[in-house]
This record gives structure tokens, C-alpha cells and sequence, in this order.
């Protein structure tokens, strides 16, 4: 198989999947580079544009290569031709919803991660948290948009964000009335997931599929935003110098023992394949699911290659093992 690493996308997260691509690049160095571009069309990219290319999560990327589709669609078709294995180094919207999984299963084509079914399920916040529920994971209540006025009095501090969307974007913590006019405004575009303020520590927590199908759960890690900073959104993921990301967490071993476990328990309630982080907060009750990514952050600043380190695992080893994965998968 022709080992490809498929980037970019339609999204917003487009700019974070450069990034992952530049660290995936450095560990596959022979593997093809595909660009999939904000129009839908699909370029082909050198290492040395990839690697050159600065500030990726500012500045969009340009594919120094030669036009491969119109669409992602037929990227497709030439994928199956040439029996390619593609390496996902894409997060959000269509990579992330299990649209593009679908289109490798149904033309039988390898790829890693998450299938379809297991992609779109996580990706649906809503639903995440009703078979997070079926584990035995405690998430906070939602509140419908009609009752944020009466939740806001009850609880005092709210959060809101999109029920289908990831790197934090769109978040908006509920301080104020006028912040209720900002979720009002924001829901109008898409749906929101609106729930009360949990206090506590944030967490996050990789599960990691081995070649010969076991499951382990990496070391949870401890998140500090910066001091003055909201919470963990964007500009705290991947801009804010100050935020502090703490792996193995400073927590209780009876606490870390929890989240690895909650972690699991998602990881196998979602039909997760390959590899999850999944999202915390660790509150004075315990540890309280947030939300699962299937295609998780890659990038030389992303937790769960900061997670793999602290396991002793080296990245490059994990993407072999996860080329493995997608193989046998796709051998059915």
C-alpha cells in the first residue's frame, strides 16, 4: 500500500491539521502529502513546502504540488486505484463527522481511525453524552436554549458550545446577560450544547488501540489555561504560551485510575477505533465527561502525542502501529 497523509479540509479546523501534518510528516518521511483545499479539491504538497510553511495555526497552507481531484470525492476514486493507505492527519467537520470514513469504507480503502458509524457518534455531542451515560459516565445536564435564562439565575455561570464542532471554537462561557445574547446569536448558525459550569481541573485522556487489538488508556493529563484565560479554547490550545499541559497529571492515583477508566469505557461505548482523547473536568464530585474526539490533535503541541511520550511510545511507532490497524480493517 501507498502510505498517504491525507491534511487540511473544508473546516475551520483546517489550520490545526497542518500542523499535525508538519509532525506526521517528520515521523513517515516517505509517505505521499495530500492538500485537501477550502474549495474541495484535493493538491498533492512536498515535505520541504509542509515543513517550511511557519505559524500554522495563524496562516493557511499552500500546496506547492499538482492538482489530484476537483473534490474530495474523486481524491477518493484515485485513492482506491493506486491502493492507498491514508493517514488522517485531518480534525473536524467532514474528516471528523464520519463523512470521509465513509467514503474510504465504501471503496474498501484503509485509512486510521474511527470508522463512519463510531466518528459520527462522537462527533454529535448530544449523542456522546447519552451513550457516555450507557458506560456508567457522569456528564453535566443539557439546557435548552429556551431555558438559559432560567438556568443562568439557577446555576450562575453557564457554558455553551457547538454540539458539533471541536478545537474549542465557538466556545462561550456564560458570565453575564450579554453573554446569553452572544449564544442566542451564535445558536441562530448552528446548534449549541448548553450546560451548567462545572468547577475543577481540566483533564483529558487518550486511549490507544494496540496492533494486536488491546486497549490501553494513556496518562491523563492536567490542563492550566493561562492566568486570566476562560478556560481551554483555541487561542489556549494553540497559541497562549502560558498554558501548562501536565503529563501525568498531578492527580490523586485513585483520580488518575478514574478518568483512565471513564476513558475506556467512552472509548468502547463509541465503538472507537485506533485511538480517542476524551475530555474532562475534574470536579470536587469526581471526574465529569465532557466530550470524545476520534480524530484528535497530532501536532509536536497536541496532548495526546504529549500523552504517547509519558507512556514511552514513541510517535513514530504509534503511527506504524495504527497503519497496521487500518490495513487489517480494511482486509476486513
Amino acid at each position: 500500500m501507498r502510505i498517504t497523509i491525507l491534511f487540511g479540509g473544508t473546516n475551520k479546523e483546517r489550520l490545526v491539521s497542518v500542523a499535525s501534518a508538519q509532525a506526521l510528516h517528520t515521523a513517515l518521511p516517505d509517505a505521499d502529502l495530500w492538500f485537501w483545499e477550502a474549495d474541495d479539491s484535493v493538491h498533492e504538497a512536498s515535505g520541504k513546502a509542509l515543513l517550511a510553511h511557519a505559524r500554522p495555526f495563524e496562516n493557511p497552507f499552500k500546496p506547492d504540488g499538482a492538482r489530484v481531484s476537483l473534490s474530495i470525492d474523486q481524491a477518493m476514486d484515485r485513492a482506491k486505484v493506486d491502493g492507498r493507505l491514508l493517514v488522517l492527519g485531518l480534525h473536524g467537520g467532514r474528516a471528523e463527522n464520519g463523512e470521509l470514513q465513509a467514503m474510504c469504507e465504501l471503496r474498501d480503502i484503509a485509512f486510521t481511525g474511527s470508522g463512519s458509524a463510531s466518528s459520527n457518534l462522537a462527533f454529535d455531542k448530544v449523542a456522546a453524552k447519552r451513550f457516555a451515560a450507557i458506560a456508567g459516565v457522569h456528564s453535566p445536564d443539557g439546557i435548552a436554549l429556551s431555558d438559559i435564562d432560567a438556568a443562568f439565575a439557577q446555576y450562575g455561570k453557564l457554558i455553551a458550545k457547538p454540539a458539533r464542532d471541536g478545537s474549542s471554537y465557538g466556545l462561550i462561557f456564560v458570565n453575564s446577560k450579554q453573554d446569553i445574547v452572544a449564544v442566542r446569536n451564535a445558536a441562530r448558525s448552528e446548534e449549541y450544547v448548553i450546560e451548567p459550569f462545572v468547577a475543577g481541573t481540566e483533564a483529558t485522556c487518550g486511549v490507544l488501540e494496540q496492533a494486536d487489538g488491546s486497549l490501553i488508556s494513556l496518562p491523563p493529563i492536567e490542563i492550566i489555561p493561562a492566568e486570566g484565560g476562560a478556560g481551554f479554547d483555541y487561542r489556549a490550545k494553540y497559541l497562549a504560551k502560558a498554558t501548562q499541559e501536565i503529563c501525568p497529571g498531578r492527580f490523586p492515583p485513585e483520580i488518575s485510575e478514574t478518568i483512565m477508566d471513564m476513558a475506556l469505557r467512552v472509548h468502547l461505548a463509541l465503538s472507537c477505533g485506533g485511538y480517542s482523547r476524551t475530555d474532562f473536568i475534574v470536579s470536587d464530585n469526581g471526574p465529569v465527561y465532557l466530550e470524545t474526539n476520534t480524530l484528535p490533535g497530532l501536532t509536536k503541541a497536541s496532548l495526546f502525542p504529549k500523552a504517547l511520550k509519558a507512556f514511552g511510545l514513541e510517535f513514530a511507532d504509534f503511527l506504524k502501529g495504527q497503519i497496521v490497524i487500518g490495513e487489517r480493517r480494511s482486509r476486513g
